[in-house]
This record gives structure tokens, sequence and C-alpha cells, in this order.
């Protein structure tokens, strides 16, 4: 049998999470990911805007943003910004993705969720894989509850392991 991979995934996210049902889905996955990856979800401030922002203002925002993520990005991870033109995967090869970083010789991966505005053009540019779930968006706090729950059909699926659907 093939020797498991322990991963270990951290996931950055912009803005934190004030909803319960958001919070108790996220706690619920983090739980079930326990066996197969230690995650860790590092917030950072999402940077404040003016309602009627210019897009100067916007362009300034991500780009603070953009350097707080950089700044908590690992040397050896392999880097996913999660962002609307990335690629898209359906579970399967997500799951092969995961399992082909690990043969690459990674263990670590950062997957990025950036603001409403999305992702600085400086941290799109620091990414081995920019990765889309959708044309449509989401607000970042349903996406940190989708990540995760892919994150933990990846694993399952990987180790030939029945899941839900």
């Amino acid at each position: 049998p093939r020797r498991q991979l322990q991963m270990n995934i951290d996931i950055i996210c912009i803005g934190n999470i004030k909803e319960k049902y958001y919070t108790e889905a996220i706690k619920e996955y983090l739980k079930r990911l326990t066996p197969y990856s230690n995650v860790n979800i590092i917030e950072l401030d999402e940077h404040k805007l003016p309602n009627k922002a210019s897009n100067q203002q916007i362009e300034d925002g991500m780009e603070k943003e953009g350097e707080a993520i950089l700044s908590k990005i690992g040397d050896r991870s392999y880097v996913i910004p999660l962002c609307i033109e990335g690629r898209q995967l359906n579970s399967k090869k997500f799951a092969g993705k995961i399992e082909d970083i690990t043969l690459e010789g990674y263990s670590n991966i950062t997957f990025i969720i950036g603001g409403s505005y999305g992702l600085s053009p400086q941290v799109k540019a620091k990414s081995n894989l920019k990765l889309s779930f959708s044309k449509m968006t989401f607000p970042h706090q349903l996406m940190r509850v989708i990540l995760l729950e892919q994150i933990y059909r990846a694993f399952r699926i990987l180790r030939n392991e029945p899941y839900h659907k």
C-alpha cells in the first residue's frame, strides 16, 4: 500500500466570519480533516474602504491585503489562490492535483481566499495554480466552507473511502 503523506494546508483568508452557521460548518470540516491533514486557517483583516470607493482606493486596498497575504506564505508552499479566472477542476481532478503536489515533494499547500474585491496582481503572480470553483462569485465566508468540503472530499477520494453524496 502507498504511504499516506501528512499534508499541511494553510488557508489564508481576508476577513473573519461572524455568522454562526458558517463557523459551525467550518468547525465540522476541520474536525473531519484531522485524520488527513493539518489545516491552519489564517484570517487577515479586510482593508476597510468607503462605500463609494474609487478604483484607486480599491487597488490600494487590494495591494495592502496582498502584502499581508504574501507575508504569511511559507517559502516551500505550493500556492493556490482562488480566483474567478483560474482553472476549474472537478472533484476527482482536484484530488489528483493534491496528490500530484505531494508527489512533486511539497508537504504544504497554501490556499488563498481574497476579500470582496479579489486578489492583488502580486498575490496572483506568486501562485503555482490559480483555481476557480465557478464562474459565479461567492461570499468569501461561504467559499471557505466550500473549499474545506472539497479538500475533505479530495482526501476521501485519494484513500478510496466512501463519501456520502
